[in-house]
């Protein structure tokens, strides 16, 4: 269904990857209700996407609960009003129109495509889904085994090991140690009403951030906004949630199991999106191992030693923490040399910086890249939806390019020394 939808993107897709950054106009949508939204018009495209997001997510799922987010956003879409499951996901195909729920970290999501003919039912829908779900006993019987068979595969993945045992060990204490996904205890454990008091607490219009691609004139956009959103409660529950302080002192936890490789999730501290120094560590990291085929820990670790077929390095900014991630995969008997190669780039970076060749490459790469990510209207809405969640301004596409392009030599070496320390990555080891 959504292959369908997709393949009427193309135009407004070439008008992005091609055009300069400001040929494509956002604009700040507000409702008479006092609903706002971010939209980006494209009249010669009859697809609609729209992007919804609850700031919260499964960072506040309560304890013993872990994972009542990510099930709640699951069954959001399995009956609402006076639709139960199958009906309510017959009037979605019937009409060609995609809809679909998740939970990360930080945020519920919503994500709706249709054709602009049907935008109305489309809305109507959603609405449905945000103000009235059914939380059937079948679906919820359904959903939950889904997840738990999920589970079950995660707990065979060594990536998936890793990763758990990782965040489990930096954000010890903390709701970000707790995978989104949960645990099957807690999975068992919930309820209809735990389901209910989920959407009580984050389905608020205090949360709420939109984003809208398609062919749709604003003052309609304002109408379907009101129609749809102004149902919502004003305000979700107040929960706060603490600053965390990532533990990478270089611990290392090892999980034995009888694979051929060793799969490693490795990391340290990194920063939020606010942080005056994102621009320089985004070019460090795509330099260090954020690059792909280009990065130093790629040509070490697999190029010139041939120790594994990838391995790479992540800026993740959450909204309590940020942090810098890894992973590598190698043969069980050739780890401790991965790992000395990992340590000996991430240390040579930190006491080297990059090169003036290395630096002008990023900056190319950074640029060029980033308007092919927005590969789709959903990834454009998705877009606009994280610029109103990181405060970047509607302006952000336009001035993206000159904030990386200023970043200098001095200004890596500054965040690297900053961020960098070999001795101090945090290991999650899951391996013979």
């Amino acid at each position: 269904m959504l292959k369908r939808l997709l393949a009427a993107c193309t135009l407004l897709l070439v008008l992005i990857a091609t055009a300069p950054a400001d040929a494509v106009t956002i604009e700040r949508v507000v409702s008479p209700g006092g609903i706002e939204a971010w939209l980006v018009r494209d009249p010669s495209n009859p697809i609609l996407a729209v992007e919804v997001s609850f700031r919260g997510g499964a960072a506040l799922d309560p304890a013993g609960r872990s994972g009542l987010a990510t099930m709640t956003a699951a069954l959001l879409d399995e009956g609402a009003g006076p639709y139960e499951s199958q009906t309510f996901q017959r009037r979605l195909e019937d009409r060609v129109i995609g809809l679909s729920f998740d939970a990360g970290r930080d945020a519920l999501r919503g994500h709706l495509k249709t054709l602009t003919e049907h935008r109305d039912e489309a809305f109507d829908l959603l609405r449905l889904a945000l103000t009235k779900p059914r939380f059937d006993g079948p679906a919820v019987d359904r959903i939950r085994s889904q997840i738990l068979v999920g589970l079950m595969h995660e707990s065979e993945s060594p990536e998936h090991l890793a990763s758990r045992a990782w965040f489990a060990s930096v954000f010890a204490g903390h709701p970000y140690a707790r995978s989104p996904r949960g645990e099957r205890e807690s999975i068992k454990a919930i309820t209809v009403a735990d389901l209910r008091g989920e959407v009580t607490r984050q389905i608020a219009r205090d949360r709420l951030l939109i984003g809208v691609v398609g062919d749709i004139e604003p003052a309609e956009l304002a109408r379907l906004l009101d129609a749809t959103f102004t149902a919502l409660p004003e305000h979700g529950a107040s929960v706060s949630l603490a600053e965390a302080r990532p533990a990478t002192h270089g611990q290392i936890e090892r999980i034995v199991r009888a694979i051929p490789q060793t799969v490693a999730t490795f990391g340290g501290t990194g920063l939020k999106r606010d942080d005056p120094d994102w621009y320089a560590a985004t070019v460090m990291n795509h330099i260090l191992g954020g690059g792909g085929f280009s990065s130093r820990l790629t040509e070490s670790v697999r190029e010139r030693n041939g120790l594994a077929y990838g391995v790479w390095t992540a800026l993740v900014p959450f909204d309590h923490a940020g942090i810098l991630l890894g992973g590598v995969a190698t043969e069980s008997s050739r780890f401790d040399q991965s790992l000395a190669l990992i340590r000996e780039e991430v240390r040579r970076m930190r006491d080297e910086g990059p090169t003036e060749t290395e630096l002008a490459d990023a900056k190319t790469y950074l640029n060029g890249s980033f308007p092919l990510g927005l590969d789709s209207t959903t990834a454009i809405a998705q877009v606009l939806v994280q610029m109103q969640a990181d405060h970047l301004g509607l302006d952000f596409l336009d001035r993206r390019p000159a904030l990386i392009n200023a970043v200098t030599l001095a200004d890596v070496r500054r965040v690297a020394a900053r961020l960098l320390d070999p001795e101090a990555l945090t290991l999650a080891v899951v391996g013979p």
